[in-house]
């Protein structure tokens, strides 16, 4: 169809690129390894850093982080459309947007860790908080994000190979998660005279200069090992605004997977986030924080071993509301135990993360069922418009999960004079276990009611497309 987003792999490119494999699982990979190397840093450390070393109100960081969001709005869908209408290129549509945009994104991300700027007046610190976060997460992760995001559909049309994809894309991020949680809670903190474990700004600054070096080899690896196949078109149809937000807002899949995303970000987010404050301030116990990003990549490749075969049995979406509860029950309890055992809670923090690992592991195959579905009800496609939308709302989750746990911080009372006060380090706990459970409890209600792709309509729209693409 002319002018339409079509998929289409003629039979001499099918004879001449070598078939989907190791390597493409292996390199899609190394590119979310990279994403998160920047992501995660910023979620579990950035509040951390502006409260501890900058001085900056806890409140006022989770403001300003949610704010810089809202600017996404514009440029994630800007980016989603300047991504459709690229042409494509000899190795491919996407991974040329990702050689380009690798070295801005790492860059922007260690400029936000400037603790050479500690002693800066405070309104300077504010606005350099504010300028490096949007300079980061609403320009370059953005336009770095939204085309990787979109090349899983032109990896392989296969929906197995896309469900492989998703695994070892959360893999990716699990081992950056691993890093930044195993490493640097060892390396940043260090205990002063009052046997605190305080964070040190130049450390941490230092670390995020090797996080950043880390973002840009994955990159490349990604960029090297990854083959498009399936040949998306240039769309070229008059953008009209308008339209698109009314099709958005009526598509119901993309509206529940959004609707999951910040939830399932605002229990993830807040989860691993205040892991930088339980266990320095309320167990004074660093080994122990640095043992729960162990924990998280040990969870997730268990859960990877047999996600895809259940996932087949049972479908996505019905397995993701029983990892979602599994989640927030665990936190439920681990609220009304109280426990004081810095590792005891360690124990519990694994239980929990089955139910993230679960969604994580499935989630991005989900958003290729939702763009599948989209073209089965529209006759179009838009993979880089619907993954915009989604990253989105990704990011919506992330400014929900910083504002929440900044906001719940603020209401404790905590400070950088009272970060160790009995009752401050008592409401920390309390915000671990019960803020993340809200958001795993809102995710299985959002996907039971509102996320209407089950396991049977996946596979019709799936029949459905593969009758269509044989039929041009």
């Amino acid at each position: 169809m002319k002018n339409q987003e079509a998929v289409k792999m003629t039979e001499a490119q099918a004879n001449t690129e070598k078939p989907f494999g190791f390597a493409d699982k292996l390199g899609y990979m190394f590119g979310d390894f990279g994403n998160d190397f920047t992501f995660i840093l910023s979620s579990m450390m950035l509040m951390k850093f502006y409260s501890d070393v900058m001085g900056v109100s806890v409140g006022l960081i989770g403001v300003l982080m949610m704010a810089a969001r809202f600017v996404d709005a514009f440029t994630d869908v800007t980016m989603g459309q300047i991504v459709d209408r690229s042409r494509p290129t000899a190795k491919g549509k996407f991974a040329p947007w990702i050689r380009r945009m690798c070295g801005p994104v790492a860059l922007a991300s260690f400029l936000m860790y400037a603790s050479w700027f500690k002693n800066m007046p405070m309104g300077f610190k504010i606005f350099w908080l504010f300028f490096t976060y949007l300079l980061w997460g609403s320009i370059f992760y953005t336009s770095i994000n939204i085309p990787y995001g979109s090349m899983a559909s032109a990896v392989s049309a296969d929906p197995k190979d896309r469900a492989q994809l998703s695994n070892w894309r959360t893999i990716g991020a699990t081992l950056a998660s691993t890093v930044i949680g195993v490493v640097l809670p060892v390396l940043v903190f260090y205990t002063d005279q009052a046997g605190n474990q305080v964070l040190s700004g130049s450390r941490m600054s230092i670390a995020a200069l090797v996080c950043s070096i880390g973002a840009v080899i994955c990159y490349l690896l990604c960029i090297h090992m990854t083959t498009e196949r399936v040949k998306v078109e240039q769309k070229t149809e008059k953008f009209d605004l308008g339209e698109l937000i009314t099709g958005l807002l009526k598509n119901r899949a993309l509206v529940g997977i959004v609707a999951a995303s910040i939830c399932l970000l605002l229990a993830q987010l807040t989860l691993q986030s205040m892991t930088t404050f339980v266990f320095p301030n309320y167990f004074k116990n660093t080994a122990a924080q640095s043992a729960t990003g162990l924990v998280g990549m040990v969870i997730t490749f268990i859960c990877a071993a047999f996600t895809v075969k259940l996932s087949q049995k049972f479908g996505r979406r019905e397995l993701a509301i029983f990892g979602s509860l599994w989640g927030a029950a665990v936190l439920i309890i681990a609220f009304f135990l109280h426990v004081t055992n810095a590792w005891v809670f360690v124990g519990i923090y694994a239980l929990s993360y089955v139910g993230l690992a679960i969604f994580g592991l499935i989630c991005w195959a989900m958003i290729t069922d939702v763009i599948d579905d989209t073209e089965v009800l529209t006759g179009e496609r838009s993979d880089g418009t619907i993954y915009a939308v989604y990253s989105f709302a990704r990011k919506l989750g992330q400014a929900a999960s910083s504002g929440l746990s900044g906001l719940l911080l603020s209401l404790v009372g905590y400070s950088q004079a009272t970060a160790y006060n009995r009752d401050v380090v008592n409401g920390i706990y309390n915000i671990t276990c019960l803020a993340p459970a809200l958001g795993f409890l809102l995710l299985a209600v959002i996907l039971k009611f509102l996320y209407p792709l089950t396991k049977g309509r996946v596979e019709n729209n799936t029949a459905v497309l593969t009758r269509n693409r044989a039929g041009q």
